[in-house]
């Protein structure tokens, strides 16, 4: 604390002014006096709410972003002892939480349960349905002043890290990426802007927050990825971006609905779906209203899953129409199909399951690498719940010829189901060569017999 208050210039006196200052516009009533911060410095504890403001006072003064531990105080100050687990209050805590998760071992960060509790979900839905924007802080006492270029360096980056995900699985950019976030991206929230460029850097940053968590999730790091995806929600807040907000629900719909939570999933596609509405663009609608038809179809309800198929197509025929932004480019034709035959391999509809899987791959751009290993696979499991086990096993093999470079443990986990499903075709050539194919793949280089 002392070596970054001496980099700031600050007395104890001055740093003491300042803590009460900014507590005051946050309407916190602080008593910190000039001897506070000696006994700081001197290796005193603090609390809550002194160590959030001090860490912001210092991060403004330096033009990078501080935290607690920094300053050398214990870590589970900095978390708030376990509110990052929660929906955070307020901006600074939701950047605070996502700094301490970009920073943390993903092994470690990942440990407990992969779902939220119920009362801590409803609570972040439901106050992001009814939450106003905080509104961007301009023009801050910090050093650096950040510009436009600052931001389109950052949307660069992102599109780089997109397309890493897409051609190689999560866990191939994941680490890159939470450096990346913590030093290039974090300290310029910190610093000096306009309104107009300080939206654009909100949004730039909820995108890379965004892909943090999508890559923990498609590599298997399923608490690290939701508690990513809460913060990243809230963040959404500071300029009330419905539309970004509504794409981290369906984010958290779709891991919900991944990891067999049917109830959860659907409750977050729907607060996507309802959120988003006359704010979002028709694709956009389409993408929200699928993620409500896997959830639907998940939990086998065929009347339910119908009518979001039907309004996620009626949706997506408009697409066209709407001013997209960049991060939904991705969601054209052949990933709309890829969602409906997930859906009609789910509710065991088999001759439709084949039918879109089979457009989805034919559709699917070969550099969205990850999607079309997905879609082959439902296809082989459609084709096998179908009866064609020497087309579902082509297929299948296909899928993990091709995918033998992704780093994705969700790819995995779908090869891991067909190999289940399979095995109760044990003993026939073609169940026997797949068994060995898989062997093969999954054995590291060097650990043939």
């Amino acid at each position: 604390m002392t070596a970054l208050m001496a980099e700031a210039g600050a007395s104890n006196k001055g740093l003491a002014k300042r803590m009460r200052d900014l507590a005051a516009q946050r309407g916190i009533a602080l008593g910190t006096t000039h001897v506070a911060v000696q006994r700081w410095r001197g290796g005193a504890g603090i609390r809550q709410p002194a160590a959030g403001i001090l860490r912001d006072v210092l991060s403004g003064q330096l033009g990078r972003r501080v935290t607690v531990a920094d300053l050398g105080f214990a870590q589970d100050v900095e978390a708030g002892g376990g509110a990052d687990r929660g929906y955070p209050l307020c901006p600074r805590d939701a950047l605070t939480a996502l700094d301490g998760l970009a920073g943390s071992d993903p092994a470690a960060a990942a440990a407990g349960p992969a779902a939220a509790e119920d009362m801590l979900t409803d609570t972040a839905v439901l106050t992001w349905l009814l939450a106003r924007p905080d509104g961007v802080p301009v023009d801050t006492a910090a050093v650096r002043r950040v510009g436009m270029r600052d931001v389109q360096a950052i949307r660069t980056a992102g599109e780089m890290f997109m397309k890493l995900d897409f051609l190689y699985g999560g866990g191939h950019g994941h680490r890159a990426l939470r450096h990346y976030f913590r030093h290039e991206v974090l300290p310029l929230l910190a610093a000096s802007h306009s309104e107009k460029v300080g939206t654009a850097l909100y949004g730039a940053a909820t995108e890379i927050a965004q892909l943090l968590a999508w890559t923990a999730y498609d590599s298997g790091h399923h608490n690290l990825a939701h508690r990513y995806l809460v913060s990243t929600l809230r963040l959404t807040q500071v300029t009330g971006d419905r539309m970004a907000g509504a794409r981290i629900l369906s984010n958290l719909s779709h891991q919900a609905t991944f990891l067999g939570h049917h109830a959860q999933g659907l409750r977050f596609a729907r607060a996507a779906v309802e959120g988003a509405r006359h704010h979002a663009t028709p694709r956009a609608m389409s993408l929200y209203t699928a993620m409500e038809a896997r959830a639907l179809a998940r939990a086998g309800d065929p009347v339910g899953t119908a009518r979001a198929m039907n309004e996620a197509e009626r949706h997506f025929e408009k697409a066209e129409t709407g001013d997209d932004p960049g991060w939904l480019t991705y969601f054209d034709a052949a990933e709309l199909q890829g969602e409906l035959a997930h859906c009609f391999r789910d509710l065991q509809q088999h001759r439709q399951a084949v039918h879109h899987a089979h457009s989805a791959v034919t559709q699917t751009n070969p550099q969205y690498a990850r999607t079309l290993g997905f879609c082959r696979m439902v296809l082989a499991q459609s084709l096998l719940l179908h009866g064609e086990l020497e087309a579902a096993v082509d297929t299948a093999s296909l899928a993990l010829d091709e995918g033998d470079s992704l780093q994705s443990a969700r790819f995995l986990g779908y090869v891991a189901d067909f190999q289940q499903a399979v095995r109760s075709h044990d003993g026939h050539p073609h169940a026997v060569l797949f068994h060995d194919r898989v062997q093969r793949a999954l054995t590291p280089a060097g650990e043939e017999d």
